[in-house]
């Protein structure tokens, strides 16, 4: 069997040790792996009958190419958003674009189909987030193996209790948020750091609850700016030091309000969040008088090599998808649930959305974190 494996939508902590783990385990049964660049974008632009264009999209993966790689972040296979059921003609690549006109986006799995025969991929293991992983579910209704592993470092994709990159996320969050308590002390000043997470605020949450931050606004609970920078005072006032700490998660929205976005949706509709942390500061600022700090960690979340735990779930995740496809079983993806490894549907991925859960864990007049009890609860509070 010749084992594909590709990594897509945002980079995480962890992606590189699944890929190790993958062709590694591929190897010791016997099997081949082979990388594909860029995503499903690798898929999208590969021309079969141009040597050059295959080598450019795939790469031949064997022990020697990924023996290092688990001790870096990122992922040695590139990554991009690309959908290949909603390319634009204006966007295609040279392997599709002559078949492509007008505005519409156009659905090129076909395509894709018959890459997948002509290089000879028996089945695939599709590493990404929901949008990834919905067009893994399209091949696999297309009858292609697959096997999903999911990784987010929000979170939040439906069916599993853990993603990879969460861990390594909320990690350096913490770090950064307690670093940061230097200045806000120093200058006493209210320090607002924004934190990734669309729809969901476990990021935010999480972050707050474990460096303990004074305020948390997450995306799941419309924030009044005047009660915020009220409590936010309080907190200044009753800290020896003279300063508080809030979280905001990137997709959080004032009462009344709507995300702040920017640029051109992207292939699965989604436009680029951020600005919500220095928007929060600057109200915080005029309402009360007292100098801000507005930082954006963004990308420094998702950066770097991974912790214990992200390592350890990347490669665990990893093996099983592969021994799932050897034994022939596909259409499933990796999952944590009540502390076990375990496998769902792919079909799981879309029957849902992953939130905070607000009655539990949070107390939506104060912006704080509100662990009402945890016997019972998933590890991460999921």
């Amino acid at each position: 069997m010749r084992i594909g494996v590709l990594t897509g939508g945002g980079d995480v902590p962890g992606l590189n040790p699944a890929i190790k783990a993958t062709v590694n385990r591929a190897i010791e049964e016997g099997h081949t792996a082979v990388g594909i660049m860029r995503g499903w974008g690798g898929l999208l632009a590969c021309d079969p009958d141009d040597p050059e264009s295959v080598a450019h999209n795939t790469m031949d993966l064997d022990r020697n190419a990924v023996r290092t790689i688990d001790r870096y972040g990122g992922t040695m296979l590139h990554t991009s958003r690309t959908n290949p059921s909603k390319v634009r003609a204006k966007d295609a690549p040279a392997s599709v674009a002559g078949k492509l006109s007008g505005e519409e986006p156009h659905d090129c799995t076909d395509h894709v189909l018959h890459v997948l025969e002509r290089l000879g991929i028996d089945a695939l293991v599709a590493i990404g987030g929901d949008d990834t992983l919905s067009y893994a579910l399209r091949l696999h209704r297309e009858n292609v193996p697959v096997v999903a592993v999911p990784k987010t470092m929000d979170n939040d994709v439906f069916g599993t209790d853990y993603c990879i990159g969460f861990s390594t996320a909320i990690t350096r969050s913490v770090q950064a948020i307690n670093n940061l308590r230097t200045s806000a002390g120093s200058h006493e000043r209210i320090a607002v750091v924004e934190l990734f997470g669309r729809y969901s605020g476990e990021t935010s949450l999480i972050s707050a609850y474990l460096a303990g931050a004074d305020r948390s606004i997450i995306s799941e609970v419309p924030f009044d700016v005047e009660r915020l920078s009220g409590l936010l005072m309080e907190d200044r006032h009753d800290n020896p030091r003279n300063y508080a700490m809030c979280t905001v998660s990137e997709g959080a929205r004032p009462e009344g309000g709507e995300m702040i976005v920017r640029g051109e949706p992207d292939p699965y509709g989604h436009q680029k969040l951020g600005g919500i942390g220095d928007q929060v500061a600057e109200y915080v600022k005029e309402l009360t008088g007292v100098g801000v700090i507005s930082q954006n960690l963004g990308y420094i979340m998702r950066s770097g090599a991974p912790d214990a735990l992200d390592l350890m779930v990347a490669t665990n995740y990893a093996v099983m998808a592969t021994d799932l496809l050897f034994n022939g079983i596909s259409g499933q993806m990796c999952s944590l649930r009540e502390g076990q490894y375990t496998h769902v549907d792919i079909e799981e991925t879309g029957r849902g959305e992953k939130r905070v859960n607000v009655d539990a864990f949070y107390d939506r007049e104060r912006y704080v974190p509100k662990v009402r009890h945890v016997d019972g609860q998933p590890m991460f509070l999921s």
